[in-house]
C-alpha cells in the first residue's frame, strides 16, 4: 500500500475501484492489484488550502455520481446519502422528499468526493468523509453537520488516509471511522469528538464497520481479515474471513449474536459468530454465478437477511432476501441496472436501498414506496454521433443507446427519438496503420501491439480516431489523452466524471466526450481546452449549456441545474447559489451561440458584447456579486402548528446592506407586518399561514440580487380547512392579441382571435371553480402599451392572497441587442423599442408584488410579412423572460408557445394559433385525462405539450415552467 503522505494526488480511494467496475455496464473479476495500490487521482490541486475560487457544479436535486453509502436515524425519519458527486443529500425517509444538500470543501480531481456518510440516532447531526482534505494542511477530515441548519459543527481532522465508512453507535455515544490504507480504525467521543480509539494495525482498507446493541464494533478489510471489538473499542478477535480474500459489508443481527459478511471477490454470504467470528453457516447462492453480494443487512426483527451488490441477471440487480435469519429459502427484489451499495432495513420490514444511480425505500414485500432515479443521461455502451462540425450531438438517454435524443446548439432545441440523419456520424475506431485493441474498459491499451502511456491502473473506456487519421482520442475513468499516430502523447486533461464515449468531429475541429455526469463536453482540439457543456435533463425537456468561465443558456425551467460552489475554507460549510442569481451577467445565449465558431470563449465573449453593444468591462468574479444567504431558524422543518399566525425566526448573511426581505407562503407573497420597513438581518415575523400543511419561504434581497429562498414545510395539527379552491377564489384575467400592428410588415392574422377565443374559455369557470371570473380582453387598437400597463396595473390591485391571476400575451415579442425581451403593443415603434414596448421588467415587476397564485401564458414567438396557409410565428427568444417570471421570488406558472428558436404556428383551419387552440381545448374539459372533472396545472401542460406537438407534427414544442416552491394546483372544473 503506498502512503498518501507523500503523495496524496497520484493516488485514488477504492471509491473509484468499486464503481469503475460496475457503471461499465459488465461484470468483471476483481483484479488483486487493485487491492495493493488504489488508482491515481486525476491531478488533484497541490495547493494547501481549498479553492477560493468558484467553480460551476451541476445541481439536479438528485446524486449525480454513484451513491455509495446511505443511512437512516433510529425513528427513520430522515435517510441520508452519500455520493462521488462531492454532496451528501437528506431526503425524507417517508415520502423521498429532498430536505436539504450538505456540501463538504471541494477541488478539482477527487478532493471532496464523499465514501462515508453517518447520521446520529437522534437524527440531529451527520458525519461525512472521504477524499475530504490536503494532506500537506494535515490530513483527511470528517466533517460533522448539524442536520437541521447544515452548518459544519465540528470538523475532525489528521486523518492520514481517505475514509472509508462512518457509523454512529445505537446510543449515539460514539462515532467509528475506517479508511484506506493500513490506517485501519478510528473512535470518536461525540460530545467533543475527541479520539478516544484506534486500531492501525491493518494490512489493507477497511471498508465497513457496524456496532451491535452493546457497542461492539465490527469492521472488514482487504487483509481478508474480520476484526470484532468490544464495547471497550480493544480487539476481541481477528479471523480471515471464509468466504472470501476481500470482505465488505459486515452486519450484526438485532440479537448481537451474529454477523453478516459479504464479499467483493466471492458470490458468497457469510454468517459468523458473533462471539468466535467462526463460520455458522452460508446463505444459498449456489445460482449466483456473477458479481457478488457484497452489501449486506438485517431485518430488525432479525427474520431475515438482505444481500445485494453487483449481482445481475438480465441486466438487473437483484437484492436477495433470505427467510429464517439467513438459513432458509430466498426472494428477490428487482429495482435497478446498477450496483447497490447499501442497505438499510426499516421497522416496518421494509429495507432503503441506495444504488449507484438510486435511492429507494421498499415496502416489506419489496415493492417501491419512494424511488429516486438519476436524472441525467446514461453514455455507456453506445456511440454518441456527431455533425461535421460538431453543433449538433446524439445519444441515447438509457444504458446501451437506448430512448435517442438529439441536440442541436444552432436551434437550441433539445429532440426526442429524431429521425435518421445521415449527417450525422459515430466515432471512428479502426483505420489503416491504426491497429488499436483493448481500450474498452481495460487497463491495457494498445497501438499496432504496443502498450500506450496510460498511468498504471487508469481504465481506458472509449475511441475516437480523427479524420485525418494521424491522431486519435482515448476516454478514459479519469481523462481524456490525445495521441499522435505513433502513440505519442499530445495532450492530456482531467474530466470530471468517467469518459464513456468520446467522438472528433468531422472537421476534426472538435472533441466531444459523453460523460459519467451526464454532461456533454466540446473540447478544442488542438490543445484539449474545454470550450462548451451541455446537461440534457432526462426529462427530454430541459437543457443547460455552459461556458468554462460560466456563461449559459438555458430551456425554460432548466438554468438552476447548474450553480456556483464558494468553498469557505475547511471549517465552515460552502456556499452554493444557483446560476439565476447571476442572470444579467452570466446568462449569455449570444456568447454560447459564438464559442463553437470562434473555438475560443474570451473571442465569442469579445463578438457577442461588439454585435450588442455592451460596453467590454473587466471581468467580474461572482464573489463581487453575492446574494444574500438566507435561512429560518424556527420553526424546524416538519413542525406542527396549529395557529394562523406562526412566529417564525429568521437569519439572513449578506456581503451587502439588505435591501428587501419577503415572505411566501406556496410560493406567493404574503403580506406580515411590518416587513416592508424592515432591512435587518434577523429577527422574528408573524406569518399567516392557512390552516392545512404548507411551505413558507423567506427570501433575502441586497443590490445584487434576491438569496435562495430558505424554506420549511409546516404539518398542521387538527382538521384541515378544505381545499383551498373550494372556497371560491376570483379569477382575472388579461388577455392581449395584436394582430394588426399600425406597422403593417407586423401584421398577424390569427393572434387577436387568439386572445378572445382564450378569455371566453375562463369565462365558462364563473361559478364552478372560481366565486366570480372577471376578463378584461385588449386587442388590436386596444392593446396599446398604456393599456396594456393598465390592465397589469388591474390585475395587481385587484388580486387578494385567494385568488388568480391569468396573463395571455399573443402578438410579436422581440429581443433588444442584450437580450432583454419585449413584448409588442399595437403601436410599437422598433426605433423606440424602451419607449413604445412591454418590457420584460413591467410583466416581472407586476407579477412578483401579486398577491395569490399567477399564470402567464406567452404566445410571442410570432413573425410577421409571411405567406402561405400554414404561417410562422417567430423567432424570438423568450427563455428569459421565462426563467425570471418562474424563479422562486416571482413565483408565476409560465406556458410558453415554442422552445429554443422554434416558430410558433397559426393555420386557418384551426382558428387559433396552434398553442391557443390546445390551450382552449384543454381548459374546456380535454386536459383532463383521467376525468376526475378538474383540471390542475400539471395536467394542462401535458395535454398542451401534446396536442400542439400532434397538431404541428413536431415542428413546434411548447414549454411550461414552474416555481419549485409552488405546488400543482387546480385552474378549471368541468362541473
Amino acid at each position: 500500500m503506498q502512503n498518501r503522505r507523500t503523495h496524496p494526488n497520484r493516488l485514488l480511494a477504492s471509491i473509484f475501484f468499486l464503481t469503475g467496475l460496475i457503471l461499465s455496464g459488465c461484470v468483471h473479476p476483481v483484479q488483486t492489484d487493485r487491492h495493493k495500490a488504489p488508482f491515481r487521482a486525476a491531478s488533484s490541486p497541490a495547493a494547501e488550502e481549498f479553492p477560493a475560487a468558484p467553480m460551476l457544479r451541476l445541481e439536479t436535486g438528485m446524486h449525480t455520481a454513484p451513491i455509495l453509502r446511505i443511512d437512516v436515524d433510529r425513528d427513520q425519519r430522515f435517510l441520508v446519502s452519500g455520493s462521488e458527486d462531492k454532496t451528501v443529500r437528506i431526503w425524507e425517509a417517508t415520502t423521498g422528499r429532498l430536505l436539504r444538500t450538505l456540501r463538504v470543501p471541494l477541488g478539482e480531481g477527487t478532493l471532496g468526493k464523499v465514501s462515508g456518510v453517518a447520521i446520529s440516532p437522534d437524527g440531529a447531526s451527520v458525519a461525512a468523509g472521504g477524499y475530504t482534505g490536503y494532506i500537506k494542511k494535515g490530513g483527511y477530515e470528517i466533517y460533522i453537520y448539524g442536520r437541521e441548519s447544515g452548518e459544519i459543527r465540528h470538523v475532525i481532522g489528521d486523518l492520514p488516509n481517505v475514509i472509508q465508512h462512518l457509523k454512529f453507535s445505537p446510543d449515539g455515544r460514539y462515532l467509528a471511522a475506517t479508511l484506506w490504507g493500513s490506517n485501519g480504525l478510528r473512535v470518536y467521543e461525540t460530545t467533543n469528538y475527541k479520539q478516544i480509539a484506534a486500531d492501525t494495525h491493518y494490512g489493507r482498507g477497511s471498508f465497513w464497520v457496524d456496532f451491535d446493541s452493546s457497542g461492539r464494533l465490527v469492521t472488514t478489510c482487504s487483509d481478508g481479515n474480520i476484526r470484532l471489538y468490544g464495547s471497550d473499542f480493544r480487539l476481541i478477535q481477528k479471523r480471515p474471513a471464509p468466504g472470501g480474500k476481500f470482505p465488505f459489508g459486515a452486519a450484526f443481527s438485532p440479537d448481537g449474536r451474529q454477523i453478516a459478511v459479504g464479499y467483493e471477490d466471492s458470490t458468497r454470504v457469510d454468517v459468523l459468530s458473533a462471539e468466535t467470528l467462526e463460520l455458522r453457516f452460508s446463505a444459498d447462492t449456489a445460482d449466483v454465478n456473477n458479481g457478488n453480494l457484497f452489501t449486506v443487512a438485517w431485518s430488525q426483527d432479525g427474520r431475515f437477511l438482505f444481500a445485494a451488490g453487483r449481482y445481475t441477471r438480465e441486466g438487473f440487480n437483484f437484492i436477495r432476501r433470505w427467510s429464517e435469519t439467513g438459513r432458509g429459502g430466498f426472494t428477490e427484489f428487482e429495482l435497478t441496472h446498477s450496483t447497490v451499495f447499501g442497505l438499510k432495513s426499516l421497522s416496518t420490514g421494509g429495507l432503503a436501498v441506495g444504488a449507484a444511480d438510486l435511492l429507494a425505500v421498499l415496502s416489506a414485500d419489496g415493492k417501491p414506496l419512494w424511488q429516486q432515479r438519476s436524472i441525467s443521461a446514461d453514455f455507456r455502451e453506445h456511440a454518441i454521433r456527431l455533425s461535421p462540425n460538431g453543433d449538433t450531438v446524439q445519444f441515447g438517454y438509457e444504458l446501451g443507446g437506448k430512448r435517442p435524443a438529439r441536440f442541436s446548439l444552432t436551434a437550441w432545441q433539445l429532440e426526442l427519438d429524431p429521425a435518421a440523419d445521415s449527417r450525422l456520424a459515430g466515432p471512428l475506431t479502426t483505420a489503416p496503420g491504426l491497429v488499436i485493441t483493448d481500450w474498452g474498459w481495460k487497463f491495457n491499451p494498445k497501438l499496432n501491439g504496443t502498450s500506450l502511456a496510460l498511468p498504471q491502473h487508469e481504465r481506458s473506456c472509449s475511441l475516437s480516431i480523427a479524420p485525418d487519421k494521424k491522431r486519435f482520442l482515448l476516454g478514459t475513468y479519469l481523462s481524456l489523452r490525445l495521441f499522435d499516430a505513433t502513440g505519442k502523447p499530445l495532450w492530456e486533461l482531467a474530466v470530471p466524471s468517467v469518459a464513456w464515449s468520446v467522438n472528433i468531429s468531422g472537421d476534426g475541429r472538435l472533441a466531444v466526450a459523453g460523460l459519467g455526469d451526464g454532461t456533454l463536453r466540446w473540447y478544442r482540439m488542438a490543445d484539449g481546452k474545454e470550450l462548451l457543456a451541455l446537461f440534457p435533463h432526462r426529462d427530454g425537456k430541459r437543457w443547460v449549456a455552459w461556458t468554462p468561465q460560466g456563461f449559459y443558456q438555458a430551456s425554460a425551467g432548466a438554468e438552476d441545474l447548474i450553480g456556483w460552489h464558494l468553498n469557505q475554507g475547511s471549517q465552515k460549510a460552502p456556499d452554493f447559489y444557483s446560476a439565476s442569481r447571476f442572470r444579467s451577467t452570466y446568462y449569455r445565449p449570444d456568447v454560447i451561440d459564438r464559442v463553437l465558431a470562434t473555438m475560443d470563449e474570451a473571442v465569442a465573449l469579445q463578438q457577442a458584447n461588439a454585435e450588442a453593444g455592451r460596453k467590454q468591462v473587466a471581468e467580474v468574479s461572482v464573489r463581487d456579486k453575492l446574494p444574500p444567504v438566507a435561512a429560518i431558524l424556527s420553526p424546524a422543518d416538519g413542525s406542527e402548528v396549529s395557529a394562523s399566525l406562526v412566529k417564525m425566526r429568521y437569519s439572513v448573511r449578506s456581503p451587502e446592506p439588505l435591501t428587501g426581505l419577503k415572505v411566501l407562503v406556496e410560493g406567493r407573497p404574503v403580506a406580515v407586518e411590518g416587513i416592508g420597513k424592515t432591512s435587518k438581518e434577523s429577527g422574528e415575523l408573524s406569518i399567516p399561514i392557512p390552516s392545512r400543511d404548507c411551505e413558507v419561504s423567506v427570501i433575502a434581497e441586497n443590490r445584487h440580487a434576491t438569496s435562495e429562498p430558505a424554506t420549511i414545510r409546516l404539518r398542521w395539527k387538527g382538521t384541515a380547512s378544505k381545499d383551498e379552491f373550494e372556497i371560491k377564489p376570483k379569477l382575472y384575467v388579461l388577455a392581449v392579441g395584436v394582430s394588426t400592428y399600425q406597422d403593417a410588415d407586423l401584421r398577424l392574422d390569427l393572434a387577436a382571435k387568439d386572445a378572445l377565443d382564450f378569455g371566453a374559455a375562463w369565462n365558462d369557470q364563473r361559478g364552478r371553480l372560481y366565486s366570480g371570473v372577471e376578463v378584461r380582453t385588449l386587442t388590436d387598437a386596444q392593446a396599446t402599451k398604456g393599456n396594456i400597463l393598465d390592465g397589469l396595473e388591474w390585475v395587481q390591485r385587484q388580486m387578494t392572497a385567494h385568488d388568480v391571476a391569468v396573463m395571455f400575451f399573443a402578438g410579436h415579442g422581440i429581443n433588444d441587442p442584450t437580450g432583454v425581451f419585449y413584448f409588442l403593443p399595437v403601436d410599437a415603434d422598433l426605433e423606440k423599442l424602451k419607449r413604445t414596448g412591454i418590457s420584460q421588467s413591467d410583466i416581472t415587476s407586476t407579477v412578483a408584488n401579486i398577491a395569490g397564485k399567477v399564470l402567464v401564458f406567452m404566445d410571442a414567438c410570432h413573425s410577421g410579412n409571411l405567406t402561405g396557409k400554414l404561417k410562422r410565428r417567430g423567432v424570438v427568444v423568450v427563455t428569459s423572460v421565462i426563467n425570471e417570471l418562474a424563479s422562486a421570488e416571482n413565483g408565476a406558472v409560465v406556458f410558453s408557445s415554442a422552445t429554443g428558436r422554434q416558430y410558433a404556428l397559426e393555420n386557418v383551419e384551426w382558428g387559433n394559433g396552434a398553442f391557443t387552440k390546445a390551450l382552449v381545448e384543454g381548459i374546456r374539459g380535454k386536459a383532463d385525462f383521467k376525468s376526475t372533472g378538474r383540471i390542475t396545472v400539471n395536467m394542462l401542460d401535458l395535454y398542451v405539450s401534446e396536442r400542439v406537438k400532434e397538431l404541428t407534427q413536431g415542428q413546434q414544442t411548447p414549454t411550461t415552467a414552474k416555481p419549485p416552491n409552488v405546488p400543482d394546483f387546480p385552474v378549471a372544473l368541468l362541473r
